[in-house]
């Protein structure tokens, strides 16, 4: 059983959804739109991991290219990369290997949270 699920708020949910499904692989496990429209709240998968998107206004200022908001291991980090990329994702580092043997390449959303894609697995 899974405990821990990142949330992520952006001014535009369901473009958020579209993006984060299109560049980074995720699917709609679940969504729950509210009265006017706007996602209320959206289950987002990836493989056996999830997380949580709604609507919402960011007050955080942009954060920095290495201030990662999640961290989501992945198999081929350069085939995910390249999908990214491919779907639009601004790239903030393109792959590269760590000294701890992971793999790894960094990209924002829409709203600028920064995403860090790898193969290490705590």
């Amino acid at each position: 059983m899974r405990s821990i699920h990142p949330v992520f708020r952006y001014p535009d949910a369901s473009a958020a959804i579209e993006q984060l499904c299109a560049a980074f692989g995720f699917d709609v496990r679940r969504r729950y739109d509210g009265a006017d429209g706007a996602v209320a709240h959206a289950v987002l998968g990836l493989d056996d991991h999830t997380v949580m998107v709604g609507s919402g206004r960011d007050s955080r200022g942009r954060p920095a290219d290495d201030d990662y908001a999640v961290y989501v291991a992945v198999d081929d980090v350069d085939a995910h990369h390249e999908r990214a990329r491919a779907a639009g994702a601004q790239i903030v580092r393109a792959p590269f290997d760590t000294d701890y043997g992971s793999r790894d390449y960094v990209a924002r959303d829409l709203a600028g949270n920064v995403w860090s894609f790898g193969t290490y697995r705590p």
